[in-house]
């Protein structure tokens, strides 16, 4: 059976979520951590079912601070980051569901142990009795975004970056997220984030799509931004590039920077890491100015939705957003005919 991997707005079943585990990446933000977390589960538990796991013995703090609207189940794990190391569910044409199990190295090896995270998929996916699609190549689900119909972005920054597949080539792993996510048309963006040492450059920190043939592009206005050059790069190559049904790419561009200090540090929080949830849009914002603006850009790009922000400073500290600790489970009996992005599930 050829399966294919449905774009975010295909209606879900239900977000997965997992509750921080690791005091030495937080630090003195580890509490303010966990409600930061909650606060994104009870959001995007207002549109659809959240299933948070949480370490065992850390289920009923998880639960006092998600509230009764979130599932809490408590499995090993090593972090935090569902986007990264969960299964990528994919649809096969008769409706049933399956999820890839592609391998897990703490982007490459930046942190240990992660060899828990690395089994982690296996074990949502036997818990859900989904089938189970093994692939031996490291891939993290913040590193593509697919618009349900054959294409699929990246960048070369994270994907080719010799701490993940480097016994792979370019072509070879072409063929692999080809074979497994049922994609024709790969786009390949130069950069990720400057800054974005802690993924190498997830595509979900640089564009993402909303709709068939159509895409949100981080363009930062300021000229002293790290990556106002660079992102001008990535958005010629999407002007040039075309999508698995032969269409120009609609770009919208979103401009706005949010700069707050956390603990010291200066930190960046990306709008563009957004969730779409089932008829809602979950954003990370700084609750500064510059939030509104964004929000703005987010609620054009995907009409006909609810726009949410939920304040994410410490997880953009902890080096991600919404979307990075977030992974939407699509629902098994909605694949004939996605919805479009703009439709209210």
């Amino acid at each position: 059976m050829t399966y294919r991997m449905p774009a975010e707005w295909t209606q879900h079943e239900r977000c997965l979520m997992a509750w921080p585990t690791r005091p030495d990446l937080w630090g003195a933000t580890f509490e303010e951590i966990k409600r930061e977390y909650a606060l994104v589960a009870r959001a995007i538990a207002e549109f659809e079912p959240v299933t948070m796991v949480a370490l065992p013995g850390r289920g009923e703090e998880a639960r006092d601070l998600c509230g009764d609207g979130v599932e809490v189940v408590e499995l090993p794990i090593d972090d935090s980051w569902f986007r990264d190391s969960g299964p990528i569910f994919v649809l096969g044409p008769d409706g049933r569901r399956a999820g890839v199990d592609f391998r897990f190295n703490a982007w490459g090896g930046k942190h240990h142990p992660y060899d828990t995270d690395d089994k982690i998929a296996a074990a949502l996916l036997e818990r859900f009795d989904v089938e189970r699609i093994d692939s031996r190549m490291i891939l993290e689900g913040g590193a593509i975004t697919v618009d349900g119909e054959g294409t699929l972005i990246t960048t070369e920054q994270c994907l080719l970056h010799p701490n993940r597949n480097p016994g792979m080539s370019r072509e070879e792993i072409e063929a692999e997220l080809i074979a497994r996510l049922g994609v024709t048309t790969i786009i390949w963006l130069p950069y990720g984030g400057l800054e974005d040492t802690e993924t190498d450059g997830h595509v979900d920190g640089v564009c993402a799509f909303v709709a068939p043939g159509k895409v949100v592009v981080q363009l930062p206005s300021d000229p002293a931004h790290p990556d106002y050059e660079r992102m001008r790069a990535n958005r010629a190559v999407l002007e040039a590039a075309t999508d698995a049904r032969g269409r120009r790419l609609e770009i919208l561009d979103l401009p706005q920077s949010a700069f707050v200090e956390v603990d010291g540090r200066k930190t960046e929080v990306g709008y563009l890491n957004f969730y779409i949830a089932n008829g809602g849009v979950v954003v990370p914002v700084a609750d500064i100015p510059e939030d509104e603006g964004a929000l703005a850009v987010i609620a054009a790009a995907l009409p006909g939705r609810k726009v949410v922000g939920v304040r994410s400073r410490v997880i953009a500290y902890g080096g991600g957003g919404v979307h990075c600790i977030t992974q939407q489970m699509p629902s098994a009996d909605t694949t004939r005919q996605e919805p479009s992005a703009d439709a209210v599930g």
